[in-house]
C-alpha cells in the first residue's frame, strides 16, 4: 500500500467525480462568487464486531491527503536553529527549484513518505446507484470493503450531515452495522477493478476512544464522531467502557 512513485500532478479537464463551477449571486445586495465542485452524496458505515468488542475501519491511501501534506512541508520555513556548515549548504536550495510545481518533476526525495497519505476511515461509498436503497449501497460497501455479509434491513441509520460545505456541500449518510466472526464471508479489501486498495484494520473497544483523539492517527471526521455515537448510545448495552 504503501509503495507509492512515479507521482505526476496534471490539470484535471474532465472528471466522473468532480465537476468544478462558479456560483455567482446577490446577498442583501452585494454581489458575490462562490466557486464549488458537485459530486456524489455518500454513505458510511460505523462497524462494530460484537465477537471480537472491536470496529472495523477501512485504512487506505488518498492522494488528496498526500498533496495537501506535501504542500504543507513545502511551505514550512528554513529551521532557524543553529546548523552545521553541511546542514546549512543543505538548506540553501536555488530559488527556481523552491518554486517548481509538482507537475514540473520533482525528485523523489522531495516527496513526503506514503505515510503523510494514509488515513484510517469508516467504511464508505458513493451513492452513484440509482436503482438502490442507501442500505443496499452501504451493505454492498461492507461486503467488499470489509468482507461481513449484513442484511440491509440489519443496518441502522445514525444521521446524515453536510461534507465539504465550502467546496462540494455533498450529503453524507452514516449507518451503524452490528457484525460477528460468523457475518465474515472474505477479507475485504475493496475492488481492485475500481482502483480499491484497502487494509481492513480492527480497533479495540476499550481503546476506542484513545484513538480517536490521538491526533497523531490520520483518520476522518466519522470516526471520531462515531465512536462518541456508539459510546453514547451503544455502551450502555453491553454495560462496557470505550476509555473515555
Amino acid at each position: 500500500m504503501e509503495e507509492i512513485n512515479n507521482i505526476e500532478v496534471v490539470p484535471c479537464t474532465e472528471s466522473d467525480y468532480l465537476k468544478p463551477f462558479r456560483a455567482h449571486y446577490n446577498q442583501n445586495g452585494t454581489k458575490k462568487s462562490w466557486d464549488f465542485m458537485r459530486t456524489h452524496d455518500s454513505v458510511s458505515v460505523l462497524i462494530f464486531n460484537s465477537t471480537s468488542h472491536c470496529f472495523v475501519l477501512v485504512k487506505q491511501f488518498r492522494p488528496a491527503v498526500y498533496m495537501c501534506e506535501w504542500e504543507r512541508t513545502k511551505k514550512q520555513p528554513p529551521q532557524s536553529a543553529e546548523k552545521t556548515e553541511e546542514g546549512a549548504a543543505e538548506a540553501a536550495a536555488p530559488e527556481s527549484q523552491e518554486g517548481q510545481s509538482a507537475s514540473e518533476g520533482e525528485s523523489s526525495s522531495e516527496w513526503p513518505p506514503a505515510s503523510a497519505g494514509i488515513t484510517y476511515e469508516l467504511c464508505a461509498g458513493l451513492v452513484d446507484k440509482p436503482d438502490l436503497s442507501l442500505e443496499e449501497i452501504a451493505r454492498q460497501e461492507v461486503l467488499e470493503e470489509c468482507g461481513y455479509d449484513v442484511p440491509a434491513d440489519k443496518l441502522k441509520r445514525i444521521t446524515s450531515y453536510r461534507s465539504g460545505v465550502g467546496i462540494t456541500g455533498a450529503k453524507q449518510t452514516m449507518f451503524y452495522a452490528e457484525v460477528s466472526d460468523d457475518n465474515c464471508v472474505s477479507a475485504g479489501g475493496g475492488e481492485p477493478r475500481e482502483g480499491e486498495l484497502i487494509e481492513v484494520v480492527k480497533i479495540p473497544l476499550h481503546e476506542a476512544m484513545t484513538f480517536a483523539y490521538d491526533e497523531r492517527i490520520p483518520k476522518t471526521m466519522g470516526v471520531i464522531f462515531s465512536f462518541i455515537w456508539f459510546h453514547n448510545n451503544m455502551s450502555p448495552k453491553y454495560k462496557i467502557s470505550t476509555n473515555v
